[in-house]
């Protein structure tokens, strides 16, 4: 195979099953499909021209000499230098704002919501950053050799400061993303602090009305799943009576649960959550309803429950992915057999023979009809009926790629089970 460097200098030559993949549509190439690399020696992070086998160029990547994910196409065009790469990032920033003031229009200004997602890496032509709002703070993280840089740090300040609500803007690395990728440390203190106002790592948000507490310095993610936005409200919507959450993390569907339902028990393996769920709890001073929490192992609660011949109206499985890899799957598979098989033996506290089921995954390498297939042998060994009343994913805010099926990761399945 030959082919010269052009525009950046530097060259990846890949193999012809990446290509069509890229081709495709698809925005990455694994290191397995990097054939030649012109440098050999290169930094990570640097812009790469990626060619096919006939040299022909597919378009410039950010290159990782850490990741599985080798190149990350941030261009269809050929050549794209640092200067270049940071003009897109700062129009793509910006066109993804403009996107969530449209599909998330509840949380500009917001009242009832203030909390959403402002850009989502690939989704947003951004690959390597995600950006979360909590009121007038606004979280990012820098998931790459080639962003977690300060040229993009200054980038993503400087649009942010362009939003009136915008006070302050932190960065917050992901420990085991920065682990894998070995980033730097990030730089200490925010990155904009609005002149006149006080910067502020904590705040007190909103989702669907429902307050909830935001520590920059603690929890998972950028603090919250604020994916699961639209199916908190759903799932209020069809629940009653007595509610079971497993794996609460912060409260989020049991605090929704619990404006409509008598009694809500939350389940967590992390004390550290549960008392942040409780915090939350106490926000909401217009909930009724009895709440608990439970801080144990989701498999072995319900076993006891189980034996224990506990019964409830409706229940809520949100667990963390269980399939991190493709090799997983098979195991994630079972796990999450095991948990809605409980699920529905337990279901039908009222005497009325059924409950409501939410029943979620966001683990990418099981899709929606792996997933339903599971629920579905879940059921048949349970010997319930199950009727799905909703199939739902992240809210729009999360937008998915249809080329790139990684970002079409989470599923929601609402069941009236019978």
């Amino acid at each position: 195979m030959a082919f010269e460097a052009s525009g950046t200098g530097v060259v990846a030559g890949i193999t012809r099953r990446a290509s069509e993949r890229l081709r495709a549509g698809h925005l990455w190439v694994y290191r397995s499909d990097v054939e030649r690399m012109q440098p050999v020696e290169l930094a990570g992070g640097a812009l790469v021209t990626v060619v096919d086998g006939r040299g022909i160029a597919l378009g410039t990547a950010l290159y990782s000499d850490a990741s599985e994910i080798e190149l990350r196409m941030v261009s269809r065009q050929a050549g794209v230098g640092r200067e270049a790469y940071l003009g897109e990032v700062r129009e793509r920033v910006r066109a993804a704002i403009r996107l969530r003031e449209r599909v998330a229009p509840e949380a500009f200004p917001g009242d009832e919501t203030n909390a959403c997602r402002l850009a989502f890496s690939e989704a947003d032509e951004l690959p390597g950053i995600v950006m979360d709002r909590y009121g007038e703070l606004v979280v990012v993280q820098l998931l790459t050799q080639g962003t977690a840089q300060d040229d993009v740090r200054g980038v993503l300040a400087d649009v942010l400061a362009e939003q009136s609500w915008v006070t302050t803007v932190v960065e917050r690395p992901d420990a085991r993303v920065r682990e894998l990728e070995r980033l730097a440390a990030a730089p200490e203190g925010p990155l904009f602090v609005r002149a006149g106002s006080e910067s502020a790592l904590q705040a007190v948000f909103a989702i669907n009305g429902v307050r909830f507490h935001f520590d920059a310095e603690a929890g998972q993610k950028t603090g919250a799943f604020l994916d699961q936005r639209l199916n908190y409200a759903a799932a209020a919507r069809w629940a009653r009576g007595r509610a079971l959450d497993v794996c609460t993390y912060q409260g989020g569907f049991a605090l929704h649960l619990a404006q409509v339902c008598e009694r809500v028990t939350g389940v967590d393996a992390s004390r550290a959550a549960l008392e942040v769920a409780d915090r939350n709890l106490g926000l909401n001073a217009g909930i009724t309803a009895k709440v608990d929490w439970i801080e144990a192992d989701a498999f072995d609660l319900l076993r006891e429950f189980a034996e224990a011949g506990e019964r409830f109206d409706s229940i809520v499985l949100d667990p963390p992915a269980f399939a991190k890899t493709k090799r997983a799957a098979e195991g994630a598979m079972r796990g999450y057999k095991e948990l809605n098989l409980r699920a529905m033996k337990m279901l039908g506290g009222s005497g009325n023979g059924g409950g409501t089921l939410v029943t979620c995954s966001c683990s990418h390498h099981l899709g929606m009809e792996e997933f339903t297939g599971v629920v579905r042998s879940a059921a048949e060994d349970a010997g319930r009926r199950v009727q799905v009343l909703e199939m739902r994913g992240a809210a729009p805010d999360h937008p998915a790629i249809l080329t790139l099926p990684e970002t079409s990761y989470l599923k929601c399945l609402i069941c009236r089970v019978g």
